[in-house]
């Protein structure tokens, strides 16, 4: 038997693993043949592929990013793609394909799966926005960096008096932005789900300075101002999901900040310093189970199926309910996250 692998989105930290994992499971138990599809779904369209034998990934459990590469290619934008992807399952002898990704990548292996390819998903996220499971892999690895610097900010900060701004990755969901702010200590926290209004911002800051005199503000690159639907970006591209690249929240507010108050307010755009760098022990046995699952899930023949953390079990659950919308930050943790603020 041989199944394949691909890996699409944004890199993140732990995919080698999960890739090792699905090696070593594959050949020692199974005693199947493991194809890397490279780039993603672009690879499978243009038949980018090599066999991934134990010698393949032996070395790779702590390196970041992903040795099969990715792309935000949409596989299913026109018929050519979707007959080439056919093509290439044919021609390589597929049986069974893992895709390993977010809300995009999965929902172009739903996609598939509709059309009877067996396909088997990996979740895959720093955002951690993925429903269905309680974690995604690369989430702990992006939090712990962005508490790093959280903590870096408040020696500066408070060695000039300063308010700083700390932009990080969050596009629909402000888990990395809630979960660090409470982590490193921030005082003011502010995320895609709870649209917020400078003007209080603000007050609740001047308050903070007449005790202390520096603050941090943690920024999703998703939030929003109270009765704007626009969000921040960097320009006007997008990609072939039709995402628009985001950033610019930070200084925006920075500069809202300083205007009313008159504090001086710096910012800090952490950008894809979240996604590099060596996967957390976390992530790597997280990406590991979640690698031989999906391997498993091949054995049992339980396709259009993802596997998910739910509680300390890996189970598998339907793609549909994987992709039906992003999972936004539980409100009861964010609440307790503004008794901190100010």
């Amino acid at each position: 038997m041989n199944i394949s692998i691909l890996t699409g989105g944004g890199d993140c930290p732990g995919l080698n693993a999960v890739i090792r994992a699905v090696v070593r499971r594959a050949r020692i138990s199974y005693n199947w043949d493991v194809i890397g599809i490279r780039n993603g779904w672009k690879g499978l369209i243009e038949g980018e592929v090599e066999p991934l034998t134990m010698y393949a990934v032996s070395g790779i459990l702590h390196r970041g990013g992903t040795i099969l590469g990715t792309s935000r290619k949409n596989p299913t934008k026109s018929d050519d793609d979707i007959e080439q992807v056919r093509d290439n399952i044919r021609r390589y002898d597929i049986h069974a394909i893992l895709a390993v990704g977010g809300n995009d990548t999965l929902s172009s292996a739903l996609f598939f799966h509709k059309k009877g390819v067996p396909i088997v998903g990996v979740p895959k996220t720093i955002d951690n926005d993925i429903l269905g499971t309680d974690f995604t892999f690369g989430f702990n690895t992006a939090v712990s960096i962005v508490t790093e610097a959280i903590d870096r900010l408040h020696t500066t900060a408070e060695s000039h008096h300063r308010i700083m701004v700390v932009e990080v990755m969050g596009r629909h969901s402000g888990w990395i932005a809630v979960m660090s702010g409470i982590a490193g200590g921030a005082d003011m926290i502010l995320i895609p789900e709870v649209p917020f209004d400078i003007k209080k911002v603000c007050d609740k800051l001047m308050k903070r300075h007449e005790r202390k005199k520096f603050s941090i503000v943690v920024v999703a690159e998703g939030a929003k101002p109270v009765g704007e639907d626009k969000h921040f970006t960097q320009d006007d591209k997008v990609d072939e999901f039709g995402n628009i690249r985001l950033g610019g929240i930070g200084q925006v507010v920075a500069d809202q900040i300083e205007d009313i108050t008159g504090i001086e307010t710096r910012t800090t755009m952490l950008g894809h310093v979240q996604r590099g760098g060596v996967p957390s022990a976390y992530d790597r046995v997280l990406a590991t189970r979640f690698g031989v699952a999906a391997v498993d899930a091949v054995n049992n023949k339980d396709f259009g199926k993802m596997v998910a953390l739910r509680s300390e079990n890996i189970i598998t659950i339907p793609l549909e309910e994987a992709v039906l919308a992003n999972k936004e930050v539980d409100m009861e943790l964010y609440e307790m996250a503004e008794i901190f603020f100010g």
